[in-house]
């Protein structure tokens, strides 16, 4: 009976041994695992020999500049890869107001004299009141007389006379624009009377 309590007390106590050294040693392994994890988080990379002198200064100085270069890239990239479309874009170095005139290309008649000439290089002398309407006389550079009536075609632009007053001529140009839409300059030529003493 005693044999039998002796090993029967001394299998329970191997058995509480077996249990408390499984506890312990699932203990130890978890708690080594914890550190193992956690070490591996926080320890820098090995630094190498050759970069054991160098400071935090000079690495972050290194980087921009390679940060700068590799941007300067792309944007040489992006310049290089743009082109012009120039359709539906005025041309930039044309004049903003530009006048093209619109009988000039289906022109069959040939110029008259007055035609070839610019209107400001044609000055107005006289205007003569008749009961048909008023004519005008001018001049070139020369001294050479034309007349002019309502209608007259004058200037290098196409210009016709729209009217003659009684101290101006309103010469009228139909024009183009840069977006192809018509348009009119209206010119006048003034008369310069001569007044006592000279010219005025």
């Amino acid at each position: 009976m005693k044999r039998k309590r002796f090993h029967l007390l001394k299998r329970k106590v191997f058995q509480k041994l077996q249990r408390n050294r499984l506890r312990f040693s699932f203990i130890t392994v978890c708690i080594a695992f914890l550190f193992f994890v956690a070490g591996c988080g926080e320890s820098p990379p090995p630094s190498s020999p050759l970069q054991k002198g160098k400071s935090p200064a000079v690495e972050k100085r290194k980087v921009e500049a390679v940060k700068v270069a590799e941007k300067k890239e792309i944007e040489k990239k992006e310049e290089m890869e743009y082109t012009y479309n120039p359709v539906g874009k005025p041309d930039p170095f044309k004049h903003f107001i530009q006048l093209t005139p619109i009988r000039e290309a289906s022109r069959s008649v040939p110029l008259t004299p007055l035609q070839k000439y610019e209107i400001s290089q044609l000055k107005l002398v006289a205007i003569i009141t008749t009961p048909e309407g008023n004519i005008a006389l001018v001049e070139d550079s020369a001294g050479k007389g034309y007349f002019l009536k309502k209608g007259t075609g004058i200037g290098k632009n196409d210009g016709k006379v729209k009217k003659i007053l009684k101290d101006k001529v309103i010469i009228e140009e139909v024009y183009e624009d840069i977006f192809g839409q018509k348009k009119v300059n209206e010119i006048s030529l003034f008369l310069h009377r001569i007044e006592e003493g000279g010219e005025s």
